[in-house]
């Protein structure tokens, strides 16, 4: 069962997101905050597996407040609930820690996806947010697609197929499921890579992955 702290400080937000939560029998909703104080704290209180949190919330927003659970609560996995107005804080939400970045009016069914891949260990980018947040990216060290593709081509074919696994938002799991190597391996794999194309984090890899064209549309 993935158990999902869900913060947001507009209920009828919040009352849509757990509705599509319920649908998956797979995830529950242990907690709710209105605000990013009350998110870290509820955080802490009952270690989630998945933290939704919206950007902007009272108190401390969802940027603040994910940079304090990757401080206080490594375990818990943080999924940025973004529009399409916030493209100015994906820069920092990266650097925060954060795992997903889904759309709240986007299709439930990226909801449900991006919960069950940041939950499993992997990253997730809503399609439609996507290409905001490469845009966003563009002059960081990520840079344009030839960039990004020359970049990849330091790996070997095995390490591209996983890096496009993890652009795709799967787990060491599902990829070692989906290429038939034993998850270590995959661990491995994804060291490597972020080893050898200097990125900070599996989030960073998906975007590598999505600019260089190794992720399938």
């Amino acid at each position: 069962m993935i158990r999902v702290l869900l913060a947001d400080d507009e209920p009828l937000i919040r009352a849509g997101v757990r509705a599509v939560l319920a649908t998956d029998p797979a995830i529950t909703v242990v907690a709710e905050a209105d605000d990013g104080r009350a998110a870290v704290r509820l955080a802490l209180e009952h270690r989630p597996d998945v933290a939704l949190l919206d950007i902007r919330m009272p108190r401390l927003d969802g940027l603040a407040a994910a940079e304090e659970l990757a401080r206080s609560a490594p375990g818990v996995a943080v999924a940025v609930l973004t529009t399409f107005g916030d493209d100015a804080y994906v820069a920092r939400a990266l650097d925060g820690g954060a795992k997903g970045f889904l759309l709240k009016s986007g299709d439930p069914r990226e909801l449900l996806a991006g919960v069950h891949a940041v939950a499993g260990g992997g990253a997730y980018l809503a399609p439609r947010v996507a290409a905001r947040v490469l845009a966003a990216l563009d002059t960081r060290p990520l840079g344009r697609a030839a960039e990004a593709r020359a970049r990849a081509d330091v790996l070997t074919p095995r390490e591209r197929d996983v890096l496009a696994l993890v652009g795709a938002g799967l787990s060491n799991a599902r990829i070692a499921r989906r290429l038939n190597l034993v998850e270590g391996t995959v661990k491995g794999h994804v060291s490597t890579i972020l080893t050898r194309l200097d990125l900070a984090n599996r989030v960073q890899a998906a975007v590598l992955a999505h600019d260089a064209g190794l992720v399938e549309r």
